[in-house]
């Protein structure tokens, strides 16, 4: 007799372990969902100055431009002091003289090299709007909070540009994240490229 009772008034516990469980899984299944749905959501971009348009993630913000950039994003959300960041770069081309895409990406790897701890990673050949282009990979060592008294350690990063020749412009879209996310927003970076129209 004193089992059954013991089992009966422990029913009751494990109905709430099991309602606080089932709380918990919908919960993560929710925040699942969100996620997705947010990462999910972009916002089209599109310049008076250069006939380049896409789509980029929503939660994304945009910067101050660098050096004439024609546009500068990065991801409030990562969690690193070095942030995720999308950099497109437009220059004009003379018709007379218009270096050859293969001339344009040399350009962009000495220009790049001078970054510190700079690493040539790769460099491919790939589509973006339909228009042959080059793919080029590398990583370098950011040191983000560059200031007196203000402790932060150096981040590797990992950066992916494209270089395109598009009629008389030549474009630069970069992607540049810390190691830690770079999957994750590269993944963000081919569906941004995949929707490039020149």
């Amino acid at each position: 007799m004193t089992t059954d009772s013991a089992a009966y008034r422990s029913m009751p516990f494990l109905r709430a372990d099991l309602a606080v469980a089932l709380v918990v899984a919908l919960a993560l299944a929710a925040g699942a969902v969100l996620r997705t749905q947010s990462e999910g959501r972009t916002s089209a971009f599109q310049s008076a100055d250069a006939p380049i348009q896409f789509q980029y993630p929503a939660g994304w913000r945009e910067v101050g431009t660098l050096q004439g950039a024609l546009l500068s994003l990065e991801d409030p959300y990562v969690e690193s002091a070095f942030k995720t960041r999308l950099t497109v770069d437009v220059r004009d081309l003379d018709p007379a003289a218009a270096p050859t895409l293969e001339q344009q990406v040399n350009r962009a790897i000495a220009e790049r090299s001078t970054q510190q701890g700079y690493h040539f990673l790769a460099a491919d050949e790939a589509l973006v709007g339909g228009i042959t282009a080059r793919q080029i990979r590398y990583a370098y060592v950011a040191q983000p909070i560059d200031e007196p008294r203000r402790p932060s350690l150096p981040v590797v990063v990992v950066a992916r540009e494209y270089v395109v020749v598009a009629g008389d412009r030549t474009y630069y879209l970069t992607l540049a994240a810390p190691e830690a996310e770079y999957d994750r927003a590269s993944q963000l970076f081919d569906r941004l490229i995949a929707s490039v129209r020149l």
